[in-house]
């Protein structure tokens, strides 16, 4: 498989699950447009360094996805897109009556609006080419739900929506549209979050994962970003091209309940 000569932008890619999108798709030979909000020496450090890993083109660029015209002009600065990888995200966690509204709208934002701004971008220039793909990171929460996770939930739920729609448009026009809903992906943000479930729980390390983190996960494992981004791949070579307007769940069987 081999995608060299395609450029690819992936939102939210200077860590966790976007980063291992990002390298894989490096490593398909893939052009890759790193990008998040911050626009520091050490995000452009990142492009560099997957240039200099894979041999290919990298640069980073900064948009803040929650701003539309923002989303927007990302698009523009990455210049022609063949792939298009919408994948921030960001999370809170609140019962719905005492749930913060700016949260719940800048998650609405950054998880759901921003992929349909990018998409609206990039979309005229992948039919114009005649080939494109646009994969939306979901979640399992994008198929089912959990308490407290309202803004999460929902947003994860239009995503998958949103996916559906594109590649009915898209259909006919060599361009093809998915979601990847993963479960629980062992990224440095989940790490962080383990010190912090073992003193609300009194749990050891291996008991807040098995117990608390990966209960709705059958496998008892997490997913990698490495597995996520092969997925990603995959969905963006030519075996993948007639499989468009679909979910495909890398949860461990989670949603298999």
């Amino acid at each position: 498989m081999s995608l060299a000569g395609k450029r690819a932008v992936i939102t939210g890619s200077t860590s966790g699950i976007g980063l291992g999108i990002a390298r894989a798709l490096a490593g398909a030979g893939a052009e890759v447009v790193v990008n998040s909000f911050s626009d520091t020496p050490e995000d452009h450090a990142i492009a560099e360094s997957i240039a200099a890993e894979f041999g290919v083109p990298a640069r980073y660029v900064g948009a803040d996805m929650s701003d539309p015209a923002a989303a927007r002009r990302l698009i523009e600065e990455a210049g022609r897109v063949d792939i298009l990888v919408n994948n921030a995200g960001i999370q809170h966690v609140a019962a719905i009556p005492e749930f913060p509204v700016a949260k719940w709208d800048a998650i609405m934002a950054i998880n759901l609006s921003s992929a349909f701004h990018t998409s609206a971008a990039a979309l005229p220039g992948m039919y114009a080419a005649g080939w494109g793909r646009v994969v939306n990171i979901a979640s399992a929460h994008g198929l089912t739900a959990s308490p407290y996770k309202a803004a999460y939930v929902a947003a994860k739920h239009g995503i998958v929506g949103l996916s559906k729609v594109t590649a009915l448009e898209a259909a006919g026009k060599g361009v093809t549209c998915n979601a990847v809903c993963p479960g629980y992906v062992l990224t440095p943000i989940v790490e962080s979050q383990i010190p912090d479930q073992m003193k609300t729980h009194g749990m050891s390390r291996e008991e807040v994962i098995s117990r608390v983190m990966l209960s709705r996960q059958p496998s008892g494992e997490f997913a990698t970003t490495d597995q996520i981004g092969g997925v990603v791949a995959f969905l963006c070579s030519a075996a993948a091209d007639q499989i468009t307007g679909t979910t495909i769940s890398v949860d461990g069987g989670w949603t298999a309940m």
